[in-house]
């Protein structure tokens, strides 16, 4: 699992924090998926969705979850897929503003099927599209915390 340092001081090597939580964020044009855990525990929850339409609504609301979790770490998943694309832009993008917005560390994490495996999930559980669609960000956000705390 491919991991990127979006700081201003890229040396050292990337190190995650030994102890604290992260927050990791699906992001997407229309809604931004956010789940939390704690490094020591290596167990991410979904924990919301955030679908403002306006990017200071967006910001404000990631705002109040960094001042409630006091996270050490935030992560954004990227959209690989072999050449960049708008997405992956959009993503890295948003890292950056994360990073200047907060002054945390921000490390970019491949997302790859992230999304379609949190929409299998739900489907699995029976529900139906309209109730997928309003969890499968958070969900989605949930495999990519996951994913880096068993890497």
């Amino acid at each position: 699992m491919p991991f990127l340092m979006v700081s201003p001081h890229p040396s050292p090597p990337f190190r995650p924090p030994a102890s604290g939580t992260v927050l990791a964020f699906d992001f997407g044009l229309k809604r931004i998926g956010v789940a939390v855990g704690e490094t020591l525990l290596g167990r991410a929850n979904a924990l919301t969705t955030i679908e403002a339409e306006t990017n200071e609504a967006r910001f404000a609301a990631i705002a109040r979850l960094i001042e409630e979790w006091q996270p050490a770490l935030l992560l954004v998943g990227l959209p690989l897929s072999g050449a960049e694309h708008e997405m992956t832009a959009r993503c890295r993008r948003f890292a950056n503003q994360l990073h200047g917005r907060f002054g945390l560390l921000v490390t970019l994490i491949d997302e790859r099927l992230t999304s379609a495996a949190a929409d299998a999930e739900l489907r699995e559980a029976g529900l139906d599209w309209k109730t997928r669609k309003k969890r499968v960000d958070a969900l989605a956000a949930r495999h990519i915390l996951q994913d880096y705390f068993d890497a």
